[in-house]
């Protein structure tokens, strides 16, 4: 009788597999539970358990995850009419170029997803397997074809965020909302769409949403980040620490460490950052995110040699051009020009790459030229940003420091006090709204930024640390007995410079 029992629950997960169920960032894995009384079901294989965790909405093991592309590669082969195979497919490509920092994934993503709308049009059931309805997951009535369908919207979703293409993550998500409202996998695409928008409270909104139908830590993860944006910093942490306490793998474990790492490092502690993220890889030893927060930490702690090697490490683990730009930034601020300018060729060589594959790199490209290249031409891109819709807290941020580096200090400090504005407590952003001030002598409010910065995050960039404390010393102490406007004339002659 238990083989019996055991045999069927091989075939039910493979008709689970065929028929595509679940895939990466994509709702509803069929989970099998045995009766009570039954023998634990065996171990699942590399294939199912990247299907319950990405159906979970976690990250799956890079090895499971490749194992998954593998099985619905040979899948869509033998049934090419098969559109939740596709769609599991291209969601999965989505995540392995995601994790791997590998833009190559993505125009196959793309080809895969469409192609899951093109066999399952209008929703029409095809290539089900008889296995579509995943417990009722997706809601009762839906036919077959459109889970295969709706998969693949949140699938290309998920895409246009990978590639920075913030408003059509939204239509995508909102037209999966609009579809299936019940659909918990489309309020993380929409989380990171309104995000990379700088719609913040957009954002918060559809973490409520999610945290209606959905739960467990990769929506604790979630709450992180909205709250983090928000200002919230006790909240956040406090929602990453119950992340990883009830994490169910050691990928979501490695992911909510992270994410303390990156809150205690925000806050200027170093020390406290390093051992989350040493916790990190202990659970995922090649967590790529973790690794360059750690050599960030090191070099911080003054651990120079140490964060050479992490950062190299990292780099080779997820080659992003933001890897390469703050390893560019040590080496400058240590004084190798040529160890720099290497990194500095590797960061436009990645962005040039991941832009012929369809990712929107402007945003550190901008950020390279502004400070190691053209400003000008970094102003430009950020325009183009800007126009397109994309006004999150970053590139308010990288545009008003991009004016500023061209000499408009007047339009750059709108842009310096919409990425001060939001509620993040950023030292980077305080100092360049410090030296915004500064240059349009505004003393007292260049002042107050630049201690902000320092108070923040005392080590917050081995390269612009220094440069704060430099212009600090040079601002001097404020002048005896305060200011001799005390209520300032709103805002012309000499009285607007105690701003």
């Amino acid at each position: 009788m238990n083989a019996m029992k055991t045999d069927q629950l091989k075939r039910v997960r493979r008709a689970a597999l065929a028929a595509g169920v679940g895939g990466a960032l994509v709702a509803g894995v069929l989970l099998v539970v045995p009766d009570r009384g039954a023998e634990p079901a065996p171990a699942l294989g590399p294939e199912a358990r990247a299907m319950a965790a990405v159906g979970a909405g976690a990250p799956a093991a890079l090895p499971d995850l490749a194992a998954l592309v593998r099985d619905r590669e040979d899948r869509v082969r033998t049934h090419p009419e098969d559109a939740g195979a596709w769609a599991v497919l291209g969601s999965a490509y989505v995540e392995r170029g995601v994790r791997r920092a590998d833009p190559a994934y993505f125009p196959k993503a793309d080809r895969a997803l469409r192609r899951s709308l093109q066999v399952a049009p209008g929703g029409a059931a095809r290539g089900s397997g008889g296995a579509g309805d995943a417990g009722g997951a997706r809601g009762k009535g839906a036919s077959a074809g459109a889970f295969g369908r709706t998969d693949a919207l949140i699938g290309l979703g998920a895409l246009a965020n990978a590639r920075h293409d913030y408003g059509a993550a939204r239509r995508w998500g909102e037209e999966v909302r609009k579809r299936e409202p019940g659909r918990w996998a489309a309020y993380p695409v929409l989380i990171d769409a309104y995000n990379g928008l700088g719609d913040y409270a957009a954002a918060g909104k559809a973490l409520d949403g999610l945290k209606k139908l959905h739960s467990g830590a990769p929506v604790l993860e979630r709450s992180a980040e909205v709250y983090r944006n928000r200002g919230w910093r006790e909240d956040a942490e406090a929602k990453a620490a119950e992340a990883a306490a009830r994490a169910a793998s050691p990928v979501e474990k490695a992911e909510a460490l992270s994410t303390q790492g990156e809150l205690s490092w925000e806050r200027g502690e170093p020390a406290e950052a390093l051992g989350y993220f040493d916790g990190a890889l202990k659970a995922v030893r090649d967590h790529a995110g973790s690794l360059a927060g750690r050599a960030r930490a090191l070099a911080a702690l003054g651990r120079t040699e140490e964060a050479y090697a992490t950062y190299q490490r990292a780099n080779e683990e997820m080659p992003r051009p933001e890897y390469a730009l703050e390893l560019g930034e040590l080496y400058d601020a240590r004084g190798l020009d040529g160890d720099a300018q290497n990194q500095y060729a590797a960061l436009r060589a990645r962005a040039e790459e991941a832009q012929v594959r369809g990712v929107n790199e402007e945003l550190v490209l901008a950020r390279f030229e502004t400070d190691h290249g053209d400003p000008k031409s970094a102003v430009e891109r950020l325009r183009a940003e800007w126009a397109r819709g994309h006004r999150s807290m970053e590139v308010a941020d990288a545009l008003g420091w991009a004016l500023f580096r061209t000499g408009e200090g007047r339009e750059a400090l709108t842009y310096a006090k919409k990425a001060t504005g939001q509620g993040r407590r950023s030292a980077l952003f305080a100092y360049h709204r410090g030296e915004i001030e500064r240059s349009l002598e505004m003393t007292g409010a260049a002042r107050r930024h630049l201690e902000e910065a320092l108070r923040t995050h005392p080590a917050f960039s081995p390269l612009l640390a220094p440069k704060a404390r430099e212009a600090l010393d040079a601002l001097g102490e404020p002048a005896a007995g305060g200011p001799k406007d005390l209520y300032g004339q709103a805002g012309s002659g000499p009285s607007a410079k105690a701003e």
